[in-house]
């Protein structure tokens, strides 16, 4: 049986004005991403400029050697912690003398991989072909070490031309011209707002029923799909590597208070996340700003965990999220000694502690989520004719009702409600009429 070659890579960091401790942790990350992809790391090289070289990125010096640290292990790829321009990225393959590909290329190939959905794959083409249009002209007859591949080819190996970068729809043979791409860019983005409308068909339907909306952020490998699994005992894919799921997983969670919320899982963030990427899951990521609280999901143990923290926000602003409220969890709680988490309690004082993976202080985390949803709402009563049983069947499923009693008028509820869904059922308020008297539900 033949043995599988992995493909080996050089990754190169650029520090401009940072820490080296900053440099080599964001060189560490690039090893994760690059293993994740599939590839093996050769050697891994850091420089200190001033500004990146227009022409290069790295200057011609730096790319020589580059080269000869290639050369030497063996390595058929180079990875620069960066976006090069469409000029870098072929000044620096003709200068390595092998393949050249950026972050942004190293990521989009890892999302290619990782969808599994019809609208994950749609999304991560529609970033892949927004990536690639610019850098027809740029990359120029490189472009065709994508040519003959397909969705997942360059996964088994032995491909001339393949692996890291070249992954993802078949449709984006790099020797297609641009009117071509367009034409997909333009179906793409079509098929995508037809799913956004049925996304947003369900969101209204929950909103209808009065169930609030919790969305689980933070830095990709977190554990935000171990917590949803620790709270609501489903099944999604834990893997302890980088981007291991990228669809978004909404689960029922029943609160200690008796109200039920839908609890959302979502795709990680990681820094400098790239933009075509974030452009092109847009409409998924704009569930955040649609959700009642945000649970912002950090791991403990990582070595600078203020600046994962700090990368999320950045998307979430991007996306028209900042201002959701939230509520801060810090995971791996097991893994932490005593200098992490007094690092963690100066910089995050009111966040919540658990280990999702040991099912640890999950209870005081159910309870820190009923308070803060409890801050969002208010008690209203309503009195709803007997012909529109939906509307307090609708209260019953949300674990909304807290009171209750049938009167010759209709039913009379005490619900908890937020302000705008109370606002939606303002033909039904009763004021001066107390529903306490009702017997209480449940």
């Amino acid at each position: 049986m033949q043995e599988l070659q992995l493909e080996r890579a050089v990754l190169v960091g650029l520090t401009i004005g940072g820490t080296i401790d900053e440099a080599e942790e964001h060189l560490a990350e690039l090893a994760r991403l690059t293993e994740t992809a599939g590839a093996e790391v050769a050697e891994t090289l850091l420089q200190r400029r001033r500004k990146p070289d227009p022409a290069t990125f790295l200057g011609k010096g730096k790319a020589e050697e580059v080269r000869g640290v290639a050369k030497a292990a063996g390595a058929d790829t180079v990875i620069v912690d960066e976006e090069l321009s469409p000029g870098q990225l072929r000044n620096l393959e003709e200068l390595c003398g092998c393949k050249v590909i950026d972050r942004t290329a190293l990521i989009l190939d890892i999302f290619a991989q990782h969808a599994h959905s019809s609208e994950g794959k749609l999304q991560v083409e529609l970033a892949q072909l927004n990536y690639f249009l610019p850098r027809l002209r740029g990359w120029g007859e490189s472009l065709s070490r994508q040519a003959g591949t397909g969705r997942g080819a360059g996964r088994t190996g032995g491909l001339a031309g393949g692996g890291i970068g070249t992954r993802g729809p078949g449709e984006t043979k790099l020797e297609i011209d641009r009117r071509k791409i367009k034409t997909r860019l333009a179906k793409l983005k079509r098929d995508l707002a037809d799913l956004d409308r049925v996304r947003d068909v369900k969101r209204r339907q929950r909103t209808r029923r009065h169930v609030p909306s919790v969305t689980i952020v933070g830095y990709t490998n977190a554990g935000k799909s171990t917590l949803l699994n620790a709270l609501t005992e489903s099944g999604v894919l834990v893997e302890d590597q980088l981007f291991s799921t990228l669809d978004p997983t909404t689960r029922r969670l029943d609160l200690p208070d008796g109200r039920a919320v839908t609890l959302t899982d979502t795709v990680g963030f990681v820094r400098k996340l790239p933009h075509a990427l974030v452009e092109a899951f847009k409409s998924t990521l704009e569930e955040t700003a649609r959700a009642d609280l945000l649970v912002h999901v950090i791991d403990g143990t990582v070595a600078e965990p203020d600046h994962q923290y700090a990368s999320v926000r950045e998307v979430l602003g991007e996306v028209g999220a900042a201002a959701v409220p939230e509520l801060v969890v810090v995971n791996k709680d097991d893994a932490m000694d005593e200098v992490a988490r007094a690092r963690i309690r100066r910089l995050f004082p009111d966040a919540a502690l658990v280990s999702a993976l040991q099912a640890e202080g999950l209870e005081a985390l159910l309870g820190a989520l009923a308070a803060r949803l409890a801050t969002q709402e208010v008690e209203v009563d309503l009195l709803v004719p007997y012909d529109r049983g939906d509307v307090v069947a609708a209260l019953h499923a949300a674990g909304a009702v807290l009171a209750e009693e049938f009167t010759d008028e209709g039913t009379l509820v005490r619900a908890r409600l937020r302000a705008d869904q109370a606002g939606r059922l303002e033909q039904y308020r009763v004021r001066g009429r107390g529903a306490g008297r009702a017997k209480a539900d449940g």
